[in-house]
């Protein structure tokens, strides 16, 4: 029986997602597997890992920064990167949306990968270079505005890790089934557990909220009232 993860190695210019849009290619070109989806989403011009599952518990936990899941990405920048703009990408760079959390950032050289269609445009007499960045949170395109930040626009970018899993053996535009470690699957039992815990005391609360009120007459005493006086009171 088929595993409840799929490891893709999305292509550039590919939408993390079946659904058509436009003319933009989409995982339904590349993956045939009913009532799978992206656990996140791996935006159209960068490439790399993406993982897949057709169990809501475990996108969750792959997907939500709650979990703290590590992801690695390659960078290809303009410029050669220097100490200080290294340091400061692990130290946190302050974006519109927010300072970025502390990161491990180290200098690489260049992977030996697959050539991008179409190629990076390089600019003559302007050297590049590669980085290795692991972050633990998803803004919205967080690599590449946190490399422009520093002063090192992003050329390229190829996810290549989350959390055990990498794109070890995995050629670009294809897919497997992979098996979820024994820590995600514990995480993934912890957060069911919670999540019925929570809708259990929901439950309840409606419950009680609802519950009509007891009518006096049956089983409460009822409280006596005090007969209307028919005399009116004389002004002295």
């Amino acid at each position: 029986m088929p595993s409840n993860l799929i490891l893709f190695n999305k292509p550039f210019r590919v939408l993390s997602q079946f659904s058509a849009e436009g003319d933009k290619s989409t995982l339904a070109a590349y993956i045939e597997a009913p009532e799978f989806y992206p656990a996140g989403r791996l935006d159209f011009d960068s490439e790399g890992l993406l993982l897949l599952t057709d169990r809501g518990a475990l996108q969750h936990v792959i997907a939500s920064p709650d979990f703290k899941l590590p992801k690695t990405y390659w960078a290809q920048v303009e410029g050669e990167i220097s100490d200080s703009a290294l340091a400061q990408l692990r130290q946190g760079v302050e974006l519109k949306d927010g300072l970025t959390k502390p990161a491990q950032a180290e200098r690489m050289t260049a992977p030996d990968i697959w050539n991008r269609i179409p190629a990076v445009r390089y600019r003559e007499n302007i050297p590049t270079s590669w980085i290795s960045l692991e972050i633990r949170e998803g803004k919205n395109r967080q690599v590449r505005r946190m490399t422009a930040a520093v002063g090192f626009p992003t050329l390229r970018l190829i996810r290549y890790a989350i959390g055990p899993y990498t794109l070890e053996n995995t050629p670009v535009g294809q897919w497997n089934y992979i098996e979820p470690t024994e820590t995600l699957l514990k995480e993934v039992t912890q957060f069911e557990e919670q999540r019925k815990r929570k809708t259990s005391s929901s439950n309840r609360r409606s419950t009680s909220e609802k519950r009509p009120a007891v009518p006096h007459d049956k089983g409460m005493a009822r409280r006596p009232t005090r007969p209307k006086s028919t005399s009116r009171t004389h002004r002295k």
